[in-house]
C-alpha cells in the first residue's frame, strides 16, 4: 500500500539580518528625505491663501485713486469758483500820478472807465497803456493793478523841444506829436522837412545848438529840403546856409571866422554861407543902392 507523505510547506526564506538592516536604513532616510521638502498639500494652500488677498488688495487701491481724484476735483472747483469771483470783482478807483501840466487828471479817468467793463482782473492792461500813449499830450503811460479794487495810471507827458511844420512837435526823440492847445508854443524853434526825417533833423538841431551855445548864438528855425540841405536861421535873423555835408567841419570854420571878424558885426550881417570849402561867404544887409559881400578861401577872407 503505497501511501502519500505531505510534506510540511516550505518557509520563505527570511533574507540575512544585514540585508533586512539595510533596507531599514533606506526606508528611514527616505522618511527624513521626504520630511525634509515642502508638503505639496501645503504648498497648494499657500497659493490659495494669496489668490484671495490679490483683488481685495487690487481693490484698495482703486478706491484710494478715486478719493484723491474726488479731492483734487474739490480743490480745483474751489480755485475756479473764487478766480470767476475775482474777474467779477470791479474797479473801485484810480489814481494818476505824474507831472501834468496839458493833461487833465479827470480827462484821463473819463477816458478808462469806459475800458473796464472785464473787471478788475479782466482789464488789458497793455491795451489801455496803448489807448492812453495814443493821446496828444502823453509820452509814456503805464498802468498797474494795486489790490483790492484799484487801478495806478502813471503818465509821462511829452516834452516839445521844437514846433513841426505848421501844427505839431517834436519830442526829445524827434517824435511827431500834434496837439490841440499850440498857441503857447509859438516861441519855440521852428524845424521843417519831411515827416520821415523828422528824427535826424532833431539831432541835426540839437547838434547845432550845442556847437553855437558857446558863441551866445540861437537857433530859431531849422530846415531840410528834398536834396537834404540844411538851412538854419539863428535867433538875429541871420541865415546860415549849412548844406548836406561836413555838417561839423563847416559849422566848426564858421565859429572860428565868427570870433575873429564876424561878432561885432552881426547885427548887419543877412547870409552867411559855409558851403565852400575852405572859407565862408558873408552877405551884409546894407542901404538899397549899395550892397557888399565878402568871401573869405578862394571867395576871398573874411
Amino acid at each position: 500500500m503505497t501511501s502519500a507523505l505531505r510534506l510540511p510547506a516550505r518557509r520563505r526564506a527570511e533574507p540575512p539580518r544585514s540585508a533586512r538592516n539595510e533596507r531599514s536604513d533606506k526606508v528611514r532616510s527616505g522618511t527624513v528625505a521626504r520630511q525634509g521638502r515642502a508638503p505639496l498639500q501645503g504648498a497648494t494652500r499657500k497659493a490659495a491663501g494669496s489668490e484671495k488677498g490679490g483683488p481685495s488688495r487690487s481693490r484698495f487701491r482703486w478706491l484710494e485713486r478715486i478719493m484723491i481724484l474726488l479731492g483734487a476735483g474739490v480743490v480745483l472747483a474751489g480755485a475756479l469758483k473764487g478766480w470767476i469771483a475775482l474777474e467779477s470783482l470791479p474797479v473801485q478807483q484810480i489814481t494818476v500820478t505824474g507831472e501834468l501840466e496839458h493833461i487833465r487828471t479827470n480827462a484821463i479817468r473819463e477816458m478808462v472807465e469806459p475800458q473796464l467793463v472785464h473787471g478788475f482782473i479782466g482789464t488789458d492792461l497793455a491795451e489801455l497803456s496803448q489807448q492812453l500813449e495814443a493821446l496828444p499830450w502823453v509820452y509814456t503811460a503805464s498802468v498797474r493793478r494795486v489790490w483790492p479794487n484799484s487801478l495806478e495810471i502813471h503818465i509821462d507827458e511829452q516834452l516839445p523841444i521844437a514846433r513841426w511844420g505848421d501844427n505839431g512837435f517834436l519830442n526829445h526823440q524827434g517824435q511827431i506829436f500834434r496837439p490841440s492847445n499850440a498857441a503857447r508854443w509859438e516861441s519855440l524853434p521852428l524845424l521843417q522837412g519831411p515827416d520821415s526825417g523828422a528824427p535826424a533833423l532833431m539831432r541835426t538841431y540839437q547838434r547845432l545848438v550845442d556847437l553855437l551855445a558857446p558863441l551866445g548864438l540861437g537857433v530859431k528855425e531849422l530846415v531840410v529840403d528834398e536834396r537834404g540841405e540844411v538851412e538854419a536861421q539863428l535867433q538875429g535873423g541871420q541865415r546860415l546856409l549849412i548844406g548836406g555835408q561836413d555838417f561839423l567841419e563847416r559849422i566848426q570854420r564858421f565859429g572860428s571866422v565868427y570870433r575873429a571878424e564876424l561878432a561885432e558885426q552881426m547885427p548887419r550881417v543877412e547870409r552867411i554861407d559855409l558851403r565852400y570849402a575852405h572859407g565862408v561867404a558873408v552877405a551884409f544887409a546894407a542901404p538899397v543902392e549899395e550892397a557888399t559881400e565878402t568871401a573869405a578861401g578862394d571867395a576871398g577872407n573874411v
